[in-house]
């Protein structure tokens, strides 16, 4: 219960729904067992008029009182059963609400390292799967709980009243019972850890499957992907039969202590009663009642103990990422002002997940207003710098600082409100073409979107599709073409007008022609903005203000395009290189 006991900050923010939820709990199983006391005074009405010591008249009276007791107080506790439920069970689905917005937020925390070491399927599972397994706890295993302790205590109070020994040998089977639930809940608990790692590895595959569909096609290997996934859900339903064998035994070990119990009703309450240790037969009709009315709480403690042990199993895999510290925290709650003044002095970094140094000793400035082009060979640092100037990574060693403050002074949100950021991987969600360019700002009105997509040279493509703007895209923006979903990203990065805009080879997937349309596009909206564009292209990167050339993690050229094209180096090579293709076409 250990892990469970992070729940406990929603129990007490609604303690009042759940203390209602018990009050009422309680009330109903009271009016529930007004149905075995008054069996039992029919049985004595009976028993007396047969005996002849009351009249006709009186013993239907007395029936009549019975039978309205009885019919009474179960419809007032199946009224009252009725509200229980909506009192506990929405419950358990405000803290399901609750919970899932607390993942999700630490989802949003956490810095990129996370993702990249953990995958897609498992994180959904543990906000959905998981989630619901907790639910279960939280709202069906508490007032079934409930339930059963009010009906035992009551029922036990009533017992005992009417024949203290008849209810001790009652209740006999009850140590074997705690015993039973005892190692069976061990058992349960080990079970179900493994059963949910199985649904994570399970849900992972199969979202990578999804994702990289066109790349399982153009291999032809979908026989080899579904042997595999058939392999794993085979090793997934034999865990889930290992569970299932254990939790088969609560139901029958359940029925059969409570069929003892009721023998031993039927014995000892016989005996007793030839022995006129009880007064009439009506008690162990009663006693029989409370028996077969234990029977179902009696269950659920099977169930609700197999509920609670999955549950803390899934709290445990939810409270392993909830209680990862975020690497990139904000540690300054103003905002001030961003203009774009950029400065790298001596920065190192080195990913964590692959140990690999992706920068040495970069030290270079960018004033508010220029543009910066950075180029380089694959794996050279183009993509870090642009990383880390949004603060997705800290650095190792040495300084950023925006507008002469440190980076890490700044209040992150505002830093990157301040930006806006082309990734080398356009990414589209699965919405409208409209609300993928508005991402960048809600507010916008139709007439900046198109503004925004005219400057990106895509407004031509997108109003030749039949709903325009308003067509719906596939996951990851799958019904563009790779050069459309780049244009689309940049018009989403130019229309919050930020201060610091950064392009990231984001033009690789376009011709030259649409290229230099853009490319004077952008030249028009960034005045008075800092632009740092990444590229393998010179034609990108020829109207720079400065020019870096990364190799390895450090500048190995700088300057503008006037001066490196007349030094021996990579980037006259480049230029020479490129400007060949180019005239043979």
């Amino acid at each position: 219960m250990k892990e469970l006991q992070h729940l406990n900050k929603y129990f007490l923010k609604y303690k009042t729904h759940l203390l209602l939820g018990s009050i009422i709990t309680v009330a109903a199983r009271i009016f529930l067992l007004y149905t075995p006391r008054y069996v039992k005074k029919i049985f004595v009405a009976i028993e007396r008029f047969n005996d002849k010591t009351i009249t006709n008249d009186v013993f239907k009276s007395e029936l009549a009182e019975a039978i309205l007791w009885i019919i009474g107080a179960a419809l007032i506790a199946a009224i009252l059963t009725f509200f229980m439920r909506q009192t506990i069970i929405n419950v358990s689905r405000y803290i399901e609400f609750d919970l899932k917005n607390e993942i999700y937020e630490q989802y949003q925390k956490l810095s990129l390292n996370f993702y990249k070491k953990n995958r897609t399927g498992d994180l959904m599972n543990r906000i959905t799967e998981d989630v619901g397994r907790v639910r279960m706890y939280a709202g069906p295993a508490i007032m079934y709980s409930i339930n059963t302790i009010a009906l035992f205590v009551v029922a036990l109070i009533y017992m005992f009243k009417a024949a203290p020994t008849l209810t001790l040998y009652t209740i006999l089977p009850l140590p074997i019972l705690s015993v039973i639930i005892y190692k069976l809940s061990r058992e349960i608990h080990k079970r179900s850890t493994i059963v949910q790692e199985y649904l994570s590895k399970l849900s992972t595959y199969t979202q990578e499957s999804f994702s990289g569909i066109s790349v399982i096609k153009a291999y032809g290997i979908e026989p080899q992907t579904a042997s595999n996934f058939k392999s794993l859900a085979i090793e997934s339903k034999e865990k889930q039969v290992n569970l299932t064998k254990v939790q088969a035994w609560f139901f029958p070990m359940m029925i059969l202590l409570i069929g003892t119990s009721n023998l031993l009703v039927i014995y000892f309450g016989g005996m007793q009663y030839i022995n006129g240790e009880i007064e009439s037969l009506g008690t162990i009709a009663e006693f029989i009642i409370y028996v077969n009315m234990l029977t179902w709480p009696v269950a659920t403690v099977g169930w609700v103990t197999s509920i609670v042990q999955q549950a803390e199993a899934s709290q445990k895999r939810i409270n392993e990422f909830l209680k990862i510290e975020p690497e990139i925290k904000n540690t300054v709650e103003t905002s001030t002002e961003i203009t774009g003044d950029i400065d790298f002095k001596n920065v190192s970094f080195t990913y964590d997940d692959t140990n690999i140094q992706a920068l040495k000793g970069i030290s270079f400035s960018v004033k508010e207003g220029e543009t910066l082009a950075i180029l380089g060979k694959t794996g050279s640092g183009k993509s870090t710098i642009l990383d880390l100037i949004g603060r997705l990574y800290d650095i190792d060693r040495g300084n950023i600082s925006v507008n002469n403050t440190n980076i890490q002074n700044h209040n992150l949100y505002n830093l990157r409100d301040s930006i806006g950021y082309v990734p080398q991987d356009a990414f589209l969600f699965s919405d409208s073409i409209k609300n993928n360019i508005k991402f960048g700002k809600e507010e916008a009105t139709d007439e900046e979107v198109i503004q925004a997509a005219k400057n990106a040279q895509v407004h031509k493509n997108i109003v030749k599709f039949n709903n325009g703007y308003d067509t719906v895209l596939g996951e990851r923006g799958i019904t563009l073409s790779g050069g459309q979903k780049q244009r689309v990203s940049i018009a989403r990065a130019i229309i919050k007008s930020p201060k610091i805009l950064l392009f990231d080879d984001c033009l690789s997937a376009v011709d030259t022609e649409t290229e230099e349309k853009i490319l004077k596009n952008l030249n028009k909206v960034s005045k008075d903005k800092t632009s740092i564009i990444v590229s393998h292209r010179v034609s990108s990167a020829k109207n720079a203000d400065k020019i870096i050339v990364l190799e390895d993690g450090k500048i190995v050229q700088e300057g503008t395009h006037d001066t490196l094209i007349n030094v021996e180096g990579y980037y006259k090579h480049l230029y020479l290189k490129q400007i060949s293709e180019t005239s043979s076409k």
